[in-house]
């Protein structure tokens, strides 16, 4: 089983794909709940220098109240993670895959709304 959906952006810029990641995501509509920078974070935390590298927690609000509504405890999955790192000759956009994170649940309905919320992510990666 494929954890993430994937996409390379060719000759790409990490802040350009930032702000096209963004509005993809509105698109199919999610919002960006929370963002850490890994490269600032390793710089303090650890004096350590690395490439570009953004973690976006975005969440489907609609998509996320139907999923608590059937089990509450899978708050501790959300929100869906989409990283940007920079790499040799663009950006790779990555983006968890919920049915994947969900398996430990067995909740055939959840398991309907992971799909749902992986239809919707796979579209805005797509569309970045």
């Amino acid at each position: 089983m494929t954890y993430t959906i994937n996409r390379m952006i060719s000759s790409a810029d990490i802040d350009d794909v930032d702000v096209r990641a963004r509005k993809a995501l509105a698109d199919h509509g999610f919002g960006v709940l929370t963002e850490i920078d890994v490269t600032a974070t390793m710089k303090k935390k650890l004096d350590v220098e690395m490439p570009a590298y953004r973690i976006l927690g975005a969440c489907n609000p609609e998509m996320a109240h139907q999923a608590i509504e059937i089990e509450p405890r899978v708050g501790a999955m959300l929100p869906c993670n989409v990283i940007l790192r920079q790499v040799d000759g663009g950006v790779e956009v990555s983006a968890v895959d919920p049915v994947a994170s969900m398996q430990a649940i067995e909740n055939a309905e959840l398991t309907a709304v992971a799909g749902e919320v992986r239809d919707l992510l796979a579209k805005a990666v797509e569309a970045i």
